[in-house]
């Protein structure tokens, strides 16, 4: 694969597709072949965290025989995501507890990158970069040689990242969530390349539903030389030109050879690219006057989550994604859409005026079990 420029303050050249270590295979001897064959087929980012079950344990395994030395090496962890001991707080004590763990784990001298783990809001920033937090843990391990690079991952609310992006000097690389259907990072990927800061995609295809057929997408993706939905997904990424890389979630070898492949077809023609945006546009949840989850429905006197299945109904109806909204439906606690009464309390509210018990009904009939 094509390696380019990872941000401009990393030094690093890396390719366009990369390891995720989320989702390795449950048995150990299977995630190293996989891993390894990441590797062997151009892969050279791999994203772990201490919190990931066996995922620094498994690549442990696979990064023996040379295979350390052909990558660039990543994890995290914050305790405001999880908590590993009661007393795991902030603190740049705590920080170094955990990232000593992740290095045993890892079974490496060295880690690459070691990241501030879901900086998701002001409070949690601010926390993360006082003297003595979270932060100076990892710059302490960064004098000492046991981590060459620092950065963050985010799913802050848009505006106030935005607003304390550019005071995060020290951030190297930035992970954040972006893909077709969920294009609200774009600012912030822009804003990302302009300080020079690398940036990484996760849930590239939209943690799966991107992979599910879909016959507009399918005609879409025809349309502009795309071979199926996840590759038009994949290219539609790489055709943004402040988008470094991303990296996807691992767990079979086809996993890898599509994304790969994805990555050495390039980025869309202009006129393809302005084709795919166009569709985009005219799908989003505004221009269709859908459901935009602002939660004004709720409390439901049944207590259904009712933004939730509208975003399955959403994903059904306009992105013709039937199976993967249905099946992100059936995982969905319950009460679920069959307990709607339609008392008509939440139409009342609901800022767009949508019948939203004639959506329940929809998504018992078409999501429901059998």
């Amino acid at each position: 694969m094509e390696l380019v420029d990872f941000g401009r303050r990393s030094g690093f050249k890396i390719p366009r597709a990369n390891i995720g270590g989320m989702r390795l295979p449950d048995d150990h001897d299977e995630a190293v072949e996989v891993i390894r064959h990441a590797i062997d087929s151009g892969m050279r980012y791999i994203d772990s965290c201490r919190a990931y079950g066996e995922s620094e344990i498994k690549f442990g395994k696979a990064l023996k025989d040379g295979y350390r030395e052909k990558v660039i090496l990543s994890s995290k962890w914050s305790p405001w995501i999880k908590k590993f001991a009661e007393d795991d707080v902030p603190t740049a004590d705590c920080m170094r507890k955990r990232l000593d763990e992740s290095l045993r784990r890892l079974d490496v001298e060295r880690i690459d990158f070691y990241q501030i783990w879901n900086i998701n809001s002001r409070e949690a920033y601010e926390s993360a970069t006082r003297p003595g937090g979270t932060l100076d843990g990892v710059r302490r391990a960064m004098d000492e040689g046991l981590v060459g690079h620092t950065g963050a991952t985010t799913h802050a609310p848009i505006d106030e990242l935005l607003e304390f992006l550019p005071q995060m000097d020290w951030c190297e690389v930035l992970l954040v969530s972006y893909n077709m259907l969920e294009t609200s990072y774009a600012p912030v990927i822009d804003k990302a390349r302009e300080l020079g800061i690398g940036t990484i995609v996760m849930n590239p295809v939209a943690g799966g539903r991107l992979v599910g057929e879909s016959p507009v997408l399918t005609e879409l993706a025809e349309s502009v030389g795309a071979r199926d939905v996840p590759e038009l997904a994949l290219r539609w990424l790489l055709s943004n030109p402040n988008l470094d890389t991303f990296i996807s979630g691992i767990n079979k070898i086809s996993d890898i050879d599509a994304a790969v492949a994805a990555a050495n077809a390039g980025p869309f023609s202009a006129e393809e690219m302005a084709r795919v945006n166009a569709f985009i546009a005219e799908h989003t949840r505004e221009a269709v006057k859908f459901c935009t989850g602002c939660g004004y429905c709720k409390p439901c006197p049944q207590g259904i989550e009712i933004p939730g299945v509208m975003a399955r109904v959403y994903e059904d109806r306009f992105w013709g994604l039937r199976e993967p909204a249905a099946r992100r439906y059936r995982s969905m606690k319950e009460p679920r859409a069959d307990a709607c009464v339609a008392c008509g309390e939440c139409e009342a509210r609901c800022t767009q005026k949508l019948r939203i018990a004639s959506e329940m009904r929809y998504a018992a009939e078409n999501f429901g079990e059998g």
